[in-house]
């Protein structure tokens, strides 16, 4: 194991020790060696069965036998979700056949960052998370199973069902992924288009065919963004079946996959011998595998919240810290778009997450001892999955990549560091994606130029104001402020400026999409402007430096003439309300930082009531 990674692995559970032994109490007294629906009245289950068949009933009455939960966020306007209405009947067939039963449990919001990105509705987007934390929750509250199967694919979908299931962290949970779309026209050639139409080079017309040649078909979006990146950390960390993540939608692989992830709930189960519950299979050490996985892939900068979020959820601590000390000592091994031209259907093809896993593994980068759906031991994920004679069965991956321009190795990376970085200075914390910067924009000295909108620097882009080297300054956009939306929307302008020879970046207590990383953006700030943070001192010219190298982000203004400085404060009467935005105003009220996960939910141990 490299040195590095046991101390951050270390720390962590030091750190962790009151919270977690906390959280480990709490599952064990609510571990039940049979039947949770015995612990019903008569009333109680007598409702719960209400319209099951004949024959269910009957099975559901004996307490013999398993009953699983199905959780899905299926919807038919969003890609990703839509074939998760195929998988209920799937799933409860398959347990069925094995002798054990299955409801569906409830269904979870999903919105699609996608579609309301640069939109009123994307101030809702974050919260969305914890809302469906709550869902998931309300879910599994009736006490009537003993096990559960989550349906979820997209940004807020995965972190927020994750959140939800470790409060029923004594039962066995897993997660079922809907699989990606089948590729379409290059991520190159549609962001080329989006720059074009920001520049008036392209019209609607043209730009709407291009993204609907790209966005064609049911299935997760194709691109590395923080979808995909929740599938990745899904099978990284030991919840998905083995090379299941990317196996393309509404495909016969994709049905065996999804029966078989259904039935290890059986083989989890508390009623017989290999009980683990999700609570106690993902541990500290899983935590630091989906890091390192998140850092080797140039995953989502989303991440640096969800992860800390999901970790709180059952006792463990992470910090940025963490993933900066990561980051020197893993490398990037993959390139895919937005650091890249392939997608993760590329990525699939050139052997995918099992030659990912086995690089870092043989580097000493992955704890290889944790609990996993496929069995102790990270090398359970060393497998492809095929169909024989219609069946699943498992064959040991390739052990090198098909493809180096995708998948490249440790001993020849695509950077000797991993994707992220966090950057300190008087401004405050940040983190930015480095993967899919060039090496001239690593580090940006240019003056200040303040925005409260993404739509006011594109209306100033579009009057051609911004032909210069500038750092865009986008302050109150913290979850806080307005619920932290992503601010996807900068890029074509930003994007086509410097195209165009001009050294620019992006400072901002918001959130990118993780689609994004052309442009240096320096996001998720803390302190944010609405806690008092530097960046609501900021003025027009303003000399700034963002250094990538040695992690610097500094304001070039002395701290005499900061504390004379008022803090701007505009009018934020207009993001208060519409699209249901009043319905979110106490998450405002109550949400912690983006560094401490930007959630509303208290630390294990610490609730407040």
């Amino acid at each position: 194991m490299h040195k590095k990674l046991t101390e951050v692995t270390q720390n962590i559970i030091s750190r962790s020790k009151i919270s977690r032994e906390v959280y480990l109490k709490r599952i064990d007294e609510a571990h039940k060696n049979k039947p949770q629906r015995g612990t019903l009245s008569c009333s109680n289950l007598a409702h719960a069965i209400a319209p099951c068949s004949a024959h269910e009933k009957e099975h559901l009455t004996k307490m013999q036998s398993e009953n699983i939960a199905i959780v899905s966020a299926y919807n038919d306007m969003l890609s990703a979700h839509q074939p998760f209405v195929n998988f209920p009947p799937l799933i409860k067939r398959a347990l069925n056949l094995a002798g054990a039963d299955a409801q569906f449990a409830g269904g979870v919001p999903a919105m699609c960052d996608g579609v309301t990105q640069s939109q009123p509705g994307m101030e809702l987007s974050l919260f969305s998370r914890d809302n469906i934390a709550q869902s998931t929750a309300i879910a599994l509250s009736h006490n009537m199973f003993d096990g559960a199967v989550l349906l979820g694919v997209c940004d807020k979908i995965v972190p927020g069902m994750f959140i939800g299931a470790m409060k029923f962290g004594h039962l066995p949970i897993v997660f079922a992924p809907a699989g990606p779309m089948e590729s379409g026209i290059s991520n190159s050639e549609k962001a080329k288009i989006r720059q074009e139409y920001a520049q008036g080079k392209a019209n609607r017309e043209q730009l709407l065919k291009a993204e609907s040649a790209s966005y064609h078909s049911s299935g997760t979006c194709t691109f590395y963004g923080t979808a995909n990146s929740n599938q990745m950390l899904m099978e990284i960390m030991g919840l998905h079946l083995a090379g299941g993540s990317f196996v393309n939608a509404n495909t016969p692989l994709r049905d065996a996959l999804t029966e078989a992830i259904s039935l290890k709930l059986l083989e989890l189960s508390p009623l017989g011998e290999g009980y683990m519950p999700i609570g106690k299979m993902i541990d500290e050490k899983s935590f630091v595998n989906a890091i390192v996985g998140l850092l080797a892939t140039g995953g989502s900068t989303n991440h640096t919240i969800h992860l800390i979020a999901m970790a709180r959820s059952c006792g463990i601590t992470l910090t940025w810290d963490d993933f900066d000390v990561l980051s020197s000592i893993v490398p990037l091994l993959c390139r895919m778009y937005p650091n890249g031209s392939a997608d993760v259907n590329h990525f699939h093809s050139a052997g995918g997450m099992a030659v990912v896993i086995r690089e870092l593994l043989e580097a000493g980068l992955l704890h290889e001892d944790v609990n996993t759906v496929m069995g102790y031991g990270l090398k359970n994920y060393l497998k492809e999955p095929f169909l024989k004679d219609g069946k699943l069965v498992y064959k040991d991956s390739i052990k090198i990549s098909a493809d180096n321009s995708v998948i490249s190795s440790v001993k020849t990376p695509f950077d000797v560091q991993g994707g992220l970085k966090v950057l300190d200075g008087n401004i405050g914390r940040c983190v930015i994606k480095t993967s899919a910067l060039k090496e001239t924009n690593r580090i940006i000295k240019a003056p200040a130029k303040v925005f409260y909108s993404q739509e006011a620097l594109k209306i100033a882009f579009s009057k051609g104001e911004l032909n210069s080297d500038f750092i865009a300054v986008l302050p109150y956009q913290g979850p806080k402020s307005n619920g932290m939306p992503e601010l996807h929307g900068l890029m074509p302008s930003m994007g086509a400026l410097q195209d165009n020879g001009f050294n620019v970046a992006i400072i901002t207590d918001g959130r990118m999409s993780g689609a994004s990383g052309k442009v240096a953006s320096a996001i998720h700030l803390c302190p944010e402007a609405k806690d008092g943070g530097v960046i609501a001192k900021i003025v027009d010219g303003d000399m700034i430096t963002l250094n990538c190298d040695d992690g610097s982000l500094v304001l070039h203004v002395s701290d005499e003439e900061l504390i004379k400085r008022q803090i701007n404060l505009p009018d934020f009467s207009g993001n208060m309300h519409g699209v249901g935005r009043e319905l979110f105003s106490m998450m405002r009220k109550v949400v912690n930082s983006a560094e401490e996960g930007a959630t509303i939910f208290e630390v294990v141990g610490e609730e407040l009531c």
